[in-house]
């Protein structure tokens, strides 16, 4: 090498020394984070900061303005899960960059998500002779959609097929009052009446004595929830499947299906309960939906929805892609959308295994059956669901308990302490029993039940020894709903 360009390639290494000196002390890398400029200003709101901030810097001071809010832990009102191993995290972060839609750029995620679907499925008992279908959603929300979507176009076909005037009134849709939001914005969002069966103490999941007065001609099919988010309770699949299939019986050109609502379920009962028959081993399930982001294990959001056959689900619902040198059928409502969920989804499944699911699940049960244990022995709730089947306890206030505090008051005084366990009224027909619920996830072991138990037990204290203000009747207003059932 010659002297000159040895000369030259010094010049150069010296230049780039004070070029990075130069933007260490231009962008202050050197100065402490809560000592730059950027750490001393308002953040932005409504209009865009004007000049750069320092990534370490901008990272710290959103890190500090996300203290201020709770403790996912101690978040007892969520079903979403607050923990993965450190190890699925970082796997799902290498494939953040990912469109879980573009199968033929991605086809390997592609394929992590029909094995997905294929084991899924398996834990449903779907038959691969029947040429079943399901895809990945963006939480049990789309899952439910496309299955009510599903329904209708069905109900249109064998509408159109019967004779039947599509347009004399319109379609309706067949559940319980102890529904949630997302079965409401599907009937708005398609202009399909919700008619909903009334849950009342005796009966606090489906009503099967009264469930088939709701159905006519219009109706597109009846929803099960396997997990109703007021209690915990499931519905009775099977024997509703029994009921429909003597409906049908009767009503050959109209016959109605069941899309099975297991957003908490579906990941619990093939575990836990695998003898329950609520799945594709009955006749007329024709649709399940679950959460992955509940007991699938995985971080938020990611759903699944699988139909039986073919024949379950309507063609026009079906779209395809180029993938792996054919076609791939998509049917999602969403679409640009991150893969890291579904790479989330298949690590679990593979790293679990089945008896790894049924571990932590089963644990996860006994946590919450103590808890509903130690709160009965209070002696003032009456427990309305104790963990029987998905790690739920519900409770209200005896009749007789005798305490001058509500339970939104117990509320509120666990909220003080960083414990979210929501109070709120029953559904419709019921609306006037307040309850309280508490959902236990994989991440809340026994020494932090025992922790809230004994908070629960301190707060109560503190109740019955407070004095309370009595305000007059007639302006006495009545505490809201503090909690909507929304959280999918």
């Amino acid at each position: 090498m010659s002297k000159k360009v040895s000369k030259l390639n010094r010049k150069s290494s010296e230049h780039i020394g004070d070029l990075l000196a130069s933007m260490n002390t231009d962008t202050r890398y050197l100065t402490p984070i809560f000592g730059t400029l950027a750490s001393d200003v308002e953040m932005p709101n409504k209009k865009l900061n004007k000049e750069p901030v320092e990534p370490q810097v901008a990272a710290e001071i959103i890190r500090e303005y996300l203290k201020a809010e709770g403790n996912a832990t101690q978040n007892l009102a969520t079903f979403c899960q607050t923990y993965m191993e450190p190890t699925a995290t970082q796997l799902m972060a290498e494939n953040f960059e990912k469109n879980a839609i573009d199968k033929d750029e991605y086809p390997m995620t592609a394929d992590l998500e029909n094995r997905c679907v294929d084991i899924i499925g398996d834990l449903w008992h779907m038959d691969p002779k029947e040429e079943p279908l399901g895809t990945s959603t963006v939480g049990s929300s789309e899952a439910c959609m496309l299955g009510g979507l599903a329904m209708l176009f069905r109900w249109k076909h064998l509408a159109d097929k019967a004779g039947l005037d599509r347009y004399k009134k319109r379609p309706n849709l067949v559940i319980s009052s102890g529904y949630q939001v997302c079965w409401e914005k599907f009937c708005r969002y398609w202009d399909i009446e919700m008619r909903t069966v009334p849950l009342d103490m005796e009966h606090l999941s489906l009503n099967m004595d009264t469930v088939m007065d709701y159905v006519d001609d219009y109706t597109i099919g009846i929803i099960a929830i396997l997990g109703i988010t007021y209690t915990g309770r499931y519905d009775d699949v099977k024997a509703l499947d029994k009921l429909v299939e003597g409906y049908n019986k009767k009503n050959t050109k109209l016959p109605i299906r069941i899309h099975v609502d297991a957003a908490s379920g579906g990941m619990v009962a093939p575990f836990i309960e695998p003898e329950l028959e609520w799945d594709f081993r009955l006749k007329n399930v024709w649709s399940i939906s679950t959460s992955g982001h509940k007991y699938g294990l995985v971080y938020p959001g990611v759903g699944w929805v699988i139909w039986r056959s073919k024949e379950a689900l309507p063609e026009e619902l079906i779209f395809w892609v180029s993938y792996l040198g054919g076609e791939e059928a998509t049917m999602a409502i969403n679409f640009s959308r991150s893969a890291s969920q579904i790479v989330g989804q298949y690590y679990m499944l593979l790293r679990n295994g089945f008896n790894g699911y049924k571990e932590i699940h089963q644990r996860t049960i006994d946590v919450a059956r103590y808890m509903a244990s130690e709160i009965k022995k209070m002696g003032i709730f009456e427990i309305l669901e104790d963990a029987k089947q998905i790690p739920i306890v519900c409770w209200r206030l005896k009749k007789d308990a005798n305490v001058n505090w509500t339970l939104y008051d117990l509320e509120d005084r666990l909220r003080m302490h960083g414990w979210m366990i929501p109070a709120y009224p029953m559904p419709e027909n019921i609306a006037d029993v307040d309850v309280q619920r508490l959902v236990i996830r994989q991440d809340f072991g026994m020494p932090l039940a025992i922790l809230c138990i004994n908070e629960m037990k301190k707060q109560i204290e503190i109740l019955n020894g407070s004095r309370v203000v009595v305000l007059d009747k007639e302006k006495e207003v009545k505490p809201g709903k503090s909690f909507d059932h929304s959280g999918r």
